[in-house]
């Protein structure tokens, strides 16, 4: 990876965790646990469609790990990164076949699954299905939430065209 890859990744990363900061100060929008916009999200799905499979990867992992580190909340650390891998996986598989321009459905397959990755960890550390009731409110607000994001990386994408060079 150049020295110019490592930097944008960085800053990247770095925008993710203070929109991941400043979107915990927020007031819950349901009273539902998971239920959030997930706007550092943003740029995930932007890097998804802009850098190699294992670039991405690093970012996740930096970022999730930052996040809990930064927020304070270690308990969170194991849903944060289930859902993050399952979301990331899927979303590195379905850029194969979505184009760019339907970006905002990628990061909709992403937030469904981030959403499943959590809520089968949430049952196997509770092991109950106590959780499976609160699973279609997280599917529908990651939905909402995932066409957003999708949205806002798409603009970003668009507004950002790599030079020959990268």
């Amino acid at each position: 990876m150049n020295t110019r890859k490592l930097a944008e990744l960085s800053m990247l990363t770095a925008a993710a965790l203070i929109v991941f900061i400043v979107e915990l100060r927020f007031p819950d929008i349901l009273p539902v646990p998971g239920v959030k916009l997930g706007l550092a999200n943003i740029f995930t799905v932007y890097a998804v469609y802009r850098f190699k499979a294992k670039e991405v990867f690093l970012m996740v992992i930096t970022r999730v790990t930052l996040g809990a580190v930064f927020s304070s909340n270690f308990s969170a650390l194991l849903y944060s990164f289930s859902g993050a891998m399952m979301c990331l996986a899927g979303m590195l598989l379905v850029r194969r076949i979505i184009p760019v321009k339907y970006i905002w459905l990628c990061s909709i397959i992403g937030a469904v699954l981030h959403n499943t990755g959590q809520i089968l960890v949430a049952m196997l550390v509770m092991r109950s299905l106590a959780v499976l009731p609160f699973y279609p409110i997280l599917l529908t607000a990651g939905c909402i939430a995932g066409a957003f994001t999708g949205i806002c990386a798409s603009l970003i994408l668009k507004r950002h065209t790599p030079r020959s060079s990268d």
